[in-house]
C-alpha cells in the first residue's frame, strides 16, 4: 500500500478540526453513528473553547484511481504555545495542508508555522477553506498566498468543512503531491515521539512515527533521551481509536503501549529505540523551556497532597509541565509552576479544576530574569520575592519576544500607541494586496504577559492576529513592587515592574486592594512599597460595632466612656499582635485577575 504522512497548518478558528471531520466521513474512518463535530479534539476543553490542545492522529484509507492509499493525519494545536509539540509533528511527515480563511486571508500564526514547514522541506499544499460563506474573498486571499509561497493560481485548492465540498479533490491531491516515506537505509528500529497520552491500566502510550526498521509487541525498547526501558506492551494504529495490529514498519504512525508509571520519562521529540542498539537518536530533541511562571495553592491545606497527585497526573501526558514545592507564609504550601506561555496557564489550571475538584488560588504570572550579583554568580529568578533589591549592585537581564501582527490598515494608530504603552519597537512593515500590514516586533516578554493579547483584540476590533518566538536576553529596566498590609509584607502580591510606569502599577494594585479587602476589627494601612519609599498608601477604615447601643439615655458622658473603652481594646488587640489582617482567597483572586 502507498503511504500518505501530512499534517494541517492553519490559525485558531480557521475550520481545521471540521475539515478532518469530512475527510474522516468520506473516508469512512469513522462509523456515521459515531461521527459528531470536531471528532479529534476529544476532550471537553477543546470542544467548549473550539481549539486543539492535544494532537491527534487519525489513520485514514482511500482509493484513488484504483490505488489504496494510506493517509496518516496529525491534527495539531493552532496556538503559539505549543510551537515546539507542531515542529516534532511536523518532522514526523512529508507534507502539510495550509488551510487559509477565505473570509479572513493570511494570519500571523500561520506565517510562523508555515516557516518551519518550508525550513524542513516538506511539501505545501494550500487550500482555501470556508469558500460556502457568502462574504468568502476567494481570488484576493488566493493572491496573498500565491505571493506567500510563489505557486501557481491551479495549485490552489478550494474546501469547505461544513458542506465537504472539494475534500475529494483534496484527498486526491494529498495522494498525488506528497511524496511517499522514504524507504529506510537502517534496519535498527528508530521511532520518533511527537505526542503521548496516559491510561491508568495501561501507562503511558506514546505517539510515534517510524522511520527506520519496524517495531512489534513485545519489543525490547528504551528511550534515547531519558534512558527508560521497557517492553512493549501493545502496538497498534489509531482510527483515531486505537487499534492494535502486528507491528509497525518504516513510514508507518502509531502509538506503543509502554506500561510506564512515573513523570518524566515520555518527552515530545525524544526517539525509541532497541533497548540494545548503538544508533544514533532522530535529530532535532529539546527540552521546551518554561516560559511563564505562576505559583499555584489549594484553597485549604488538607488538599495539598491532592494537588501534588494531580500535577503528578497531569504531567504523565504533558511533559512541558514543571513544577516545584514552595511555602508562603499567607497562603501556606504550594507549587510554583512553570508553562509554554499564558494559553498552557490556563489550560493546567483548568484542568486541576475540572479533572481534580480542587479549588486552587493562582499568584500573578511572572517570567525569569537573569540576575548576576557582585561576585560573578549568575541566577535565574522567576519568583518576585527573591528579586534583588533596589539599588543592589546587580546586573538584570529579561526575555525579548520577535513578534508578527497582521491587521486592517485602519487600526495602524491604535496598536502603535498600545505597543508604546507596553514598550514595544516596530522593526519593519509590510501592506498586503488587500490593505492588510503586516508589523515586525519586539518587545519584553514581561509586557507581553500584562494582558497584551486581549487590548490587541479590543484595539482591532478583533481584526489582529499575532505570533512570536522568543529571543536573546537583553538589560532589563524593572524593579520590585512590595504590598504591605497593616505595615506587613505579603509576599503573594509581590511583582516585577518595568521602572517606566512603576508608580502608575503601585497606585494601581494599591486602589484595587483597598476596594477589595474586607474591614477589620482595626484601621489598616495598605503601602505600595518601591525602590526603598513607599509611593502610594490607603487607609482602610475599621468595622465598628456600635457598643452604645444598648444606651436608652442619661448623660453623653455614658457612651464617651464605653467609647473609649472600645478604643482600647482595638489597642491592646494591636499590642498583643493578634492584630494580623486575614485576607480571604478570593481576594487573591481579584488581586490577580486583571481589569
Amino acid at each position: 500500500m502507498q503511504i500518505r504522512n501530512f499534517s494541517i497548518i492553519a490559525h485558531i478558528d480557521h475550520g481545521k478540526s471540521t475539515l478532518a471531520d469530512r475527510m474522516l466521513e468520506l473516508t469512512q474512518t469513522v462509523e456515521a453513528r459515531l461521527m459528531k463535530e470536531q471528532v479529534l479534539d476529544s476532550m471537553e476543553l477543546e470542544r467548549e473553547r473550539g481549539i486543539t490542545i492535544k494532537m491527534q492522529p487519525a489513520r485514514m484509507s482511500y482509493t484513488h484511481n484504483g490505488t489504496p492509499y494510506i493517509l496518516n493525519l496529525i491534527d495539531t494545536p493552532g496556538h503559539i504555545d505549543f510551537s515546539y509539540e507542531v515542529s516534532r509533528a511536523l518532522n514526523a511527515v512529508e507534507g502539510v495542508l495550509l488551510l487559509v480563511d477565505s473570509t479572513q486571508g493570511v494570519q500571523a500564526q500561520t506565517l510562523t508555522t508555515l516557516q518551519m514547514a518550508k525550513d524542513q522541506g516538506l511539501t505545501i499544499i494550500p487550500v482555501l477553506t470556508k469558500i460556502d460563506v457568502p462574504h468568502a474573498r476567494l481570488d484576493e486571499v488566493a493572491e496573498e498566498i500565491m505571493a506567500l509561497i510563489d505557486c501557481a493560481r491551479e495549485d490552489i485548492l478550494a474546501a469547505s468543512g461544513k458542506t465537504g465540498e472539494g475534500v475529494a479533490e483534496l484527498l486526491d491531491a494529498i495522494c498525488t503531491r506528497i511524496p511517499a516515506p522514504q524507504v529506510a537505509a537502517n534496519d535498527t528500529y528508530r521511532g520518533l515521539i511527537f505526542d503521548f497520552e496516559y491510561s491508568n491500566h495501561r501507562g503511558i502510550i506514546v505517539y510515534q512515527r517510524v522511520f527506520d526498521g519496524s517495531v512489534k509487541k513485545g519489543d525490547a525498547l528504551r528511550f534515547a533521551n531519558s534512558g527508560k526501558q521497557f517492553v512493549a506492551l501493545e502496538v497498534g494504529i489509531l482510527t483515531p481509536q486505537e487499534q492494535p495490529a502486528d507491528g509497525l514498519s518504516a513510514g508507518e504512525i502509531g502509538y506503543i503501549v509502554t506500561g510506564i508509571k512515573e513523570p518524566g520519562v515520555a518527552n515530545v521529540g525524544d526517539t525509541l529505540m532497541p533497548e540494545k542498539a548503538t544508533a544514533d537518536p532522530l535529530p532535532g530533541y529539546q527540552e521546551a523551556p518554561p516560559v511563564v511562571w505562576a505559583s499555584v495553592f489549594p484553597e485549604s491545606q488538607d488538599d495539598f497532597t491532592l494537588l501534588r497527585q494531580a500535577l503528578d497526573r497531569l504531567r504523565l501526558s504533558d511533559s512541558s509541565l514543571s513544577y516545584e514545592e514552595e511555602s508562603s507564609g499567607v497562603l501556606g504550601r504550594g507549587f510554583r509552576c512553570g508553562f509554554l506561555g499564558m494559553l498552557h496557564m490556563e489550560i493546567v489550571t483548568e484542568r486541576l479544576r475540572r479533572e481534580f475538584n480542587l479549588e486552587i488560588i493562582i499568584t500573578s504570572p511572572s517570567i525569569s530574569y537573569e540576575v548576576t550579583w557582585p561576585d560573578g554568580k549568575v541566577e535565574h529568578i522567576y519568583a518576585a520575592s527573591r528579586f534583588p533589591d533596589h539599588g543592589e549592585r546587580v546586573t538584570i537581564r529579561e526575555p525579548w519576544i520577535l513578534g508578527q501582527i497582521i491587521m486592517p490598515g485602519e487600526y495602524m494608530g491604535n496598536i502603535m500607541t498600545l505597543l508604546y504603552e507596553h514598550e514595544g519597537n516596530v522593526i519593519d512593515t509590510e501592506v498586503f494586496g488587500d490593505g492588510r500590514t503586516l508589523l515586525a516586533i519586539e518587545m519584553p516578554l514581561r509586557e507581553l504577559m500584562r494582558g497584551f493579547f486581549d487590548k490587541l483584540k479590543n484595539a482591532s476590533s478583533g481584526y489582529a492576529s499575532l505570533s512570536y518566538e522568543i529571543a536573546e536576553l537583553r538589560p532589563a529596566s524593572v524593579t520590585r513592587l512590595d504590598i504591605l498590609v497593616a505595615e506587613e509584607l505579603v509576599p503573594a502580591f509581590s511583582r516585577v515592574v518595568g521602572i517606566a510606569r512603576a508608580e502608575t502599577d503601585a497606585k494601581a494594585i494599591t486602589e484595587k486592594l483597598y476596594n477589595t479587602l474586607p474591614r477589620q476589627q482595626f484601621a489598616t494601612k495598605i503601602q505600595a512599597r518601591l525602590m526603598g519609599k513607599m509611593t502610594a498608601t490607603k487607609r482602610l477604615s475599621a468595622m465598628r460595632k456600635d457598643v452604645t447601643a444598648k444606651l436608652y439615655g442619661g448623660d453623653i458622658t455614658r457612651k464617651r466612656k464605653l467609647l473609649e473603652n472600645q478604643k482600647k481594646g482595638k489597642q491592646k488587640m494591636l499590642a498583643r499582635g493578634t492584630g494580623n489582617v486575614h485576607i480571604p482567597p478570593d481576594v487573591f483572586m481579584k488581586m490577580i485577575k486583571d481589569d
